[in-house]
């Protein structure tokens, strides 16, 4: 007596069988080491925010209220890589900011007899 060998299953390759749920596991692991390298490198990026942002106030408020030099002007005594920093003054108060966006932001304001001081720094 013969027996009828059982009809084979057609076989699927495993890397076919959820292509979306292979993709978005990549997804995710770039997201986790985007985020990794983000988180790492957020002390270095506020510190140089903080520093560019208190240079720029500092320089571009003794420009102006110093040296009597219109506020856009006062951009070409940065110094290279500065493009981020955006400055806006005050006039009543003789004050500049200079600001790194979303990160920091420091004025300088000038003292008669002093020059142009710093505001002191919060976090």
């Amino acid at each position: 007596m013969a027996m009828a060998k059982p009809a084979a299953s057609p076989k699927v390759a495993p890397s076919s069988v959820q292509p979306g749920l292979r993709r978005g596991r990549w997804v995710l692991l770039g997201f986790a080491v985007l985020a990794g390298m983000i988180v790492l490198a957020w002390p270095r990026v506020e510190g140089y925010a903080m520093t560019g942002s208190a240079y720029g106030a500092r320089v571009a408020c003794s420009c102006r209220f110093v040296g009597g030099r219109p506020l856009g002007d006062c951009r070409k005594d940065f110094e290279p890589g500065m493009d981020l920093i955006t400055l806006s003054e005050d006039t009543a108060a003789r004050s500049v900011t200079a600001r790194f966006p979303m990160v920091a932001r420091q004025t300088a304001t000038y003292r008669e007899g002093w020059g142009c001081v710093l505001e002191p720094w919060s976090r």
